[in-house]
């Protein structure tokens, strides 16, 4: 398989997007990514919920002043509802007459889908930015219809309040966790064994949704490591890395919030920062997230083999005890992605290192790359004093 039409082929990538899920999963496949399925969140509409009926009618009968529409999703859900109320053109008057700030592109596009013009939007999708241009101007005795998206926006709605203003909060929707927490759960544990290499987030409800799934099964500060050192935390927009920032992990996020930009940015990043190139016997080899490339084509392989791999790129031309590797195959971590204790279980042996070494022999496709040193271990065939190492794993 040649690389350079897929950029992002060895790795793997998981999506826990719930809406457009299977769009994000798309882009990524064609780009030769490997996909770890796992919805983390539901969007449940609340047409039928009385508040979201009531604030409609109160925006209708006295048109707010300013209206803030956060999701285009959000946006055209609420227009529905007001449609099957009866309420949708005297909805669409009372926001023409309202002065509209749009969070973002997304949301400034299903404005003016039906004919209306926000009257500010930034350029991200940053709630901080709506706000700080609001309080800016005189609020008191103004109205001010905040559209929510998915949960209640507190700091948000009482700076508003504190400014003077009266504000009818718009619930169009709400965020529930997946049914099946199972694939989630899966793609958490994965992260911290190591053998997924970036995690796509494409709203904030969706990393808080993770965290709690991994907190169930005791893996949060696991899986929080993992996303601070080893694994891309990569997020749509400014929203969606605030849950994140404040747990201390670096994120990766577009210049435009868009699904497209985010896996124009993967494809940018993702090889440049986890990846690993090296020369040995005159053969360059790229370890990639589960393959290696050697001479443009892309060899799998498996996830003990690897780790044995990475164990000795670590040191290049060293010798590598069998027991050190020992300890570096999936058999020998814990749930946690950490060794077990020697005394623990379950225990990796010499000769589940040797199987590891021949399988890994044969998925390089090449002999003599990996030397066996009698009685003390293994090593790549290359001079320690020459060896050119480069990658986000160098000297790691």
């Amino acid at each position: 398989m040649k690389t350079e039409s897929e950029p992002l082929a060895g790795f793997a990538v998981g999506v826990t997007a719930a809406r457009r899920h299977e769009e994000l999963a798309a882009l990524l496949e064609r780009r030769g990514a490997r996909v770890v399925s796992a919805p983390a969140i539901r969007l449940v509409p609340l047409a039928d919920d009385a508040a979201l009926v009531r604030a409609t009618a109160e925006c209708v009968g006295r048109p707010p002043d300013h209206v803030v529409i956060t999701t285009g999703i959000g946006f055209r859900a609420w227009l529905e509802t007001a449609d099957g109320r009866g309420m949708h053109d005297g909805l669409i008057d009372a926001l023409g007459r309202a002065g509209i700030l749009a969070r973002g592109p997304e949301a400034r596009g299903a404005i003016r889908q039906v004919g209306l013009k926000e009257r500010w939007s930034p350029e991200s999708e940053s709630c901080a930015k709506v706000l700080k241009h609001l309080l800016e101007q005189d609020l008191r005795g103004r109205r001010v219809a905040l559209q929510l998206y998915g949960e209640e926006v507190p700091e948000f709605r009482e700076a508003l309040r504190a400014a003077g203003a009266e504000v009818i909060e718009i619930p169009v929707y709400r965020w529930s966790r997946a049914g099946d927490s199972t694939p989630l759960r899966r793609l958490v544990g994965q992260a911290v064994a190591g053998t997924v290499d970036a995690i796509t987030f494409t709203s904030a409800p969706a990393v808080v949704a993770t965290l709690a799934v991994a907190a169930q099964d005791g893996l949060e500060e696991p899986l929080l490591e993992a996303l601070r050192t080893r694994v891309i935390a990569a997020c749509v927009g400014q929203v969606t890395v605030e849950p994140l920032v404040r747990r201390g992990v670096p994120t990766m996020e577009p210049e435009r919030a868009r699904l497209g930009s985010l896996v124009r940015t993967l494809v940018s990043d993702l090889p440049r920062r986890r990846s690993q190139l090296l020369e040995v016997r005159g053969v360059s080899l790229e370890l990639r997230g589960h393959a290696v490339v050697m001479d443009g084509l892309l060899r799998p392989i498996a996830p003990a083999p690897m780790a044995i791999l990475r164990a000795l790129t670590r040191r290049p031309g060293h010798v590598v005890s069998r027991a050190e590797l020992c300890d570096v195959l999936p058999s020998r971590l814990n749930v946690g992605g950490r060794p077990w204790p020697r005394d623990g279980r379950p225990q990796a042996d010499e000769h589940a290192v040797e199987m590891a070494v021949a399988r890994l022999r044969r998925g390089l496709g090449r002999p003599g790359i990996v030397e066996t040193v009698v009685k003390r271990g293994y090593r790549l065939a290359c001079d320690p004093r020459v060896v050119t190492v480069a990658g986000a794993d160098a000297g790691g």
